[in-house]
């Protein structure tokens, strides 16, 4: 067991240093759109609703690195190199269909959204300003999702973890820059926000793209234009897309959630809509720290399933899970000292504070299940068991709006003295049963749905 700790370890570490630097560059961008001259608030407002824009766009093309990811660790473990490279070159070739797609899409994507997102004339003027500027980073931003997933079916998430670092260092780099100015320059003003992280996603582009030809030039040995369009077997393809279909329908399931989560909090007041974003943010730094774990989780199950060496996979599931619960035991300890310290780093404002203690419980509840259904997600997806995701996903963005409905039907039947703080804690109850239903789903059909995940089956470890 020593053995398999050890590289969990090494899988993990460079994933949760990376996951890290993720808030910086938001932290980075809102600091520098509040020092341009002008509205201060509508230049943050505008970043803010432009990135909301891209995380609606985005994450339903996350089956690139989940799918790509899986598919490559299961031919890594079998010592297929061909087929690993045929991986790679589907999912950077689906990528860029994808992202013709988004620059098509790019007009009506923006007035859909826009019929829900509600602003002001000027921020909705500045997040367009951004959309369009940024929509351009979509080759590079489609294709690193690619990138990503294949260097963590390789086992190599220091690659993966460089591309990160590389793309976020550059992104506060740039933004600065090209925002503020430098020297005699006085810079793009919040233009320059934007077009930091265009130049962000291709940098991080090239420094992947180096990687692969520097690192895996074994791999893509003696590949040809016949290797190439073998990538598109129709056989092959059928498979890929079936896989990356149940995954898309698992990450629509999750926007809808996440959606909801905004759009239902923001009926009850601007302190409840804080109070909700706050805990938002607070329970998702966990999750930066059990990622790593997931992804660790996603390499490992792949290379044994690939390999056939099914106690050892077994095994990594356990270690993997070991260390997610350490995770979620470490963050009930954090939430539990410093959950008011954290709320006023969040927010300096005493009124927002005071507001989201009564709400400290459920963050101090969600890191168990939180970490545990991540941590599943990331061994299906190791597996390629991608039906079974789907179908948690979905039964959790189904029971979320069930005890939604059901908590705020209840709700309405009662005089309450503080009715919106109650209408939110009934909606982070909505959260905490979603999270419910997706560990308790993919517990349940594990061994049904991961190859040799029975003890009674497999080979013996192979040396």
């Amino acid at each position: 067991m020593k053995a398999i700790n050890r590289e969990i370890l090494r899988l993990a570490i460079p994933s949760i240093l990376a996951n890290i630097t993720v808030p910086i560059v938001g932290m980075v961008d809102i600091a520098v759109s509040g020092h341009l001259s002008g509205a201060a608030a509508a230049s943050i407002g505008g970043i803010s609703i432009g990135s909301m824009l891209f995380d609606l766009l985005y994450w339903n093309f996350a089956f690139l690195r989940a799918g790509t990811g899986g598919l490559t660790a299961q031919a890594f473990g079998r010592g297929d190199s061909a087929a690993c490279a045929r991986t790679f070159l589907r999912g950077v070739g689906l990528s860029l269909i994808l992202a013709i797609f988004v620059l098509a899409i790019q007009i009506p994507f923006t007035k859909l959204a826009f019929l829900v997102v509600d602003c002001t004339p000027e921020v909705k003027e500045l997040a367009l300003q951004y959309y369009y500027i940024r929509i351009w980073a979509a080759p590079a931003t489609l294709s690193l999702m690619t990138f990503r997933g294949w260097f963590i079916g390789m086992q190599d998430t220091v690659s993966s973890m460089w591309t990160d670092l590389v793309v976020n260092g550059m992104n506060v780099l740039a933004s600065i820059v090209l925002a503020l100015g430098i020297g005699g320059w006085s810079g793009l003003g919040f233009k320059g926000v934007a077009y930091g992280t265009l130049v962000a996603q291709y940098s991080g582009l090239l420094f992947a793209t180096c990687a692969v030809l520097v690192k895996y030039r074994r791999v893509f040995k003696g590949t040809g234009v016949r290797d190439a369009l073998s990538a598109l077997d129709k056989k092959e393809l059928k498979g890929f897309f079936s896989m990356n279909g149940d995954l898309f329908l698992r990450s629509l399931g999750f926007i809808l959630i996440y959606i909801g989560f905004t759009v239902i909090s923001a009926r009850f007041g601007d302190l409840m809509l804080a109070s909700s974003a706050i805990m938002m943010k607070l329970l998702m730094i966990f999750s930066f720290f059990t990622d790593g774990f997931a992804y660790a989780g996603q390499a490992l199950t792949g290379k044994f399933i690939g390999a056939e060496d099914y106690p050892s996979m077994r095994g990594s599931v356990r270690a993997v899970f070991n260390w997610s619960m350490g995770v979620a035991v470490l963050f009930i300890g954090i939430y539990w000292a410093l959950g008011v310290p954290l709320l006023r780093l969040m927010t300096s404002d005493a009124e927002v504070v005071q507001a989201c203690r009564q709400f400290l419980p459920w963050l101090i509840a969600m890191p168990p299940l939180g970490c545990a259904a991540f941590t599943w997600d990331g061994i299906y997806e190791g597996a390629t068991a991608s039906r079974p995701i789907r179908d948690a996903m979905l039964a959790a963005a189904f029971f979320f709006f069930l005890c939604w409905i059901a908590g705020k039907a209840v709700l309405d039947r009662f005089p309450l003295q503080d009715y919106n703080a109650t209408a939110l804690h009934v909606l982070l109850g909505a959260y905490f049963i979603h999270l419910l239903v997706r560990t308790v789903w993919l517990s349940a059909t594990y061994r049904k749905s991961i190859p040799g995940a029975s003890a009674n089956s497999g080979s013996a470890p192979r040396e």
